[in-house]
């Protein structure tokens, strides 16, 4: 991974203290993902000494008891609360109840939890899925249910709004708090790559090596390949999830993105070039596309003075190259 080295903001507008120091107590709700790989990461490689999370740590947090007994246990001072289930539009389509069920539940406890045992402050992730299906581009946060949602992710997109609601419900009736961030789609070292779960991004990394490797022909690519996406590389994710910790402590919904989208197309075009792949791209138009646009609009996190480094092409690359060494390496 790329050396994470937040920039030092100068007289930020909304600054707070930073409260985090190398001894906090920080936790981290994930499920092996971008998130919680790429916070664990920074906060290892920045010598913190006490950051869990609940995969690595076995914190089973569909289970009350569990939850509640880690809590008084362990203490948290700072919780970062991302998806315990996400994935690409295949994923949603095949387990549209486990994503509903999981995200509620686990969202349900880690807050309710972190309100009754005092933490410091809680950092919410949702997705770009909540914004209306045929909201106006690029999304701004106001645009939070102002109309219908896209089927093949509505599950999803409920359980994140819930979370969101209840973020600020949290706020609202006992001061907690609670901050919502709405990262668009992450990627980078640390990602899902299961063809089968993974976002399309991670998804098409590996189909383009295992059709390199296998010397196949084409590559087939799920929709028109028309719908454009936003990425945001892991670095700029974690150096956003500081800058907010630090400078951020409002109601509102803030979007953590680069500012720039592509089509699917375009986007399986550079992951051929960085595999090396020769062969032809195929197009399944059987498959469905979902939302055709979902660039979000970042003005609330320029205005506070972040804004994304790294290049899609140059993360692309570096993803890569990360995933053939973990194929390599196991």
């Amino acid at each position: 991974m790329r050396n994470i080295t937040p920039k030092v903001w100068s007289q930020p507008r909304h600054h707070i203290n930073n409260p985090m120091r190398r001894d906090s107590r920080i936790f981290i709700v994930g499920h092996n993902d971008s998130i919680e790989n790429a916070l664990k990461s920074y906060f290892q490689a920045q010598g913190f000494s006490q950051v869990l999370s609940n995969t690595q740590d076995r914190v089973n947090v569909l289970d009350q008891w569990q939850v509640d007994k880690f809590f008084k246990k362990f203490k948290p001072e700072y919780v970062f609360l991302g998806s315990l289930r996400s994935g690409g539009i295949a994923a949603n389509q095949k387990f549209p109840a486990e994503f509903i069920y999981e995200n509620c539940r686990t969202q349900d406890l880690v807050i309710e939890a972190s309100h009754r045992y005092k933490v410091k402050k809680l950092l919410y992730f949702s997705s770009s899925c909540v914004y209306p299906k045929l909201a106006k581009q690029p999304m701004k946060e106001s645009s939070l249910l102002t109309g219908p949602l896209e089927p093949t992710s509505e599950a999803y997109a409920v359980a994140k709004i819930a979370g969101i609601k209840m973020c600020q419900a949290y706020r609202a009736q006992y001061g907690f708090k609670a901050i919502v961030a709405v990262p668009a789609t992450l990627y980078g070292p640390g990602s899902d790559t299961d063809i089968e779960s993974a976002h399309v991004l991670g998804a098409l990394i590996a189909k383009f090596h295992k059709a390199k490797s296998e010397g196949a022909s084409e590559v087939v690519v799920w929709g028109s390949g028309k719908p454009r996406r936003e990425f945001l590389y892991v670095d700029d994710f974690v150096s956003a999830c500081l800058f907010l910790m630090d400078h951020y402590d409002g109601p509102d919904v803030i979007n953590i993105g680069s500012g720039v989208d592509v089509t699917i197309k375009q986007l399986a075009m550079m992951i051929k070039k960085a595999s090396g792949f020769k062969g032809k791209i195929i197009f399944d138009a059987s498959k469905p596309d979902g939302t055709m646009r979902k660039l979000m609009d970042n003005t609330r996190m320029r205005k506070l003075g972040w804004k994304a480094k790294v290049s899609l092409e140059e993360g692309i690359e570096t993803t890569y190259q990360w995933y053939i060494h973990k194929s390599v390496n196991g």
